[in-house]
């Protein structure tokens, strides 16, 4: 399994940014994917979750409604498109999936600030 997340940079407030995550090594369509992120000095959270169809989504509360999850199961790579970026949305975002065990990429900065 590898997870090669990209799309990470530095953006203002109130920018955007959208996040790759390159799959391979398992059947990605068969494996719901998941968006963390983790900020220094915090433990690592769950952004956003979707299923293996991408019908089903779920979000961390602080980021519904300007977070979008999304995947393309012909490329084997999941999304996350970040609008109405916030300070506090800075962190190192990982992608993950849950195959008998957890397995993480290596994350990709992202950095909001003025």
């Amino acid at each position: 399994v590898q997870l090669v997340e990209s799309g990470g940079g530095l953006v203002q407030p109130g920018g955007s940014l959208r996040l790759s995550c390159a799959a391979s090594g398992f059947t990605f369509s068969r494996f719901p994917m998941n968006w963390y992120r983790q900020a220094p000095g915090k433990e690592r959270e769950l952004v956003a979750g979707l299923s293996s169809a991408g019908s089903s989504t779920n979000y961390l509360d602080s980021v519904k409604g300007r977070f979008t999850v999304s995947r393309d199961n012909a490329k084997n790579t999941v999304y996350l498109q970040m609008n109405s970026l916030k300070p506090e949305d800075t962190a190192v975002y990982y992608c993950n999936v849950i195959i008998l065990r957890r397995y993480w990429g290596q994350g990709t900065q992202v950095t909001v600030s003025s």
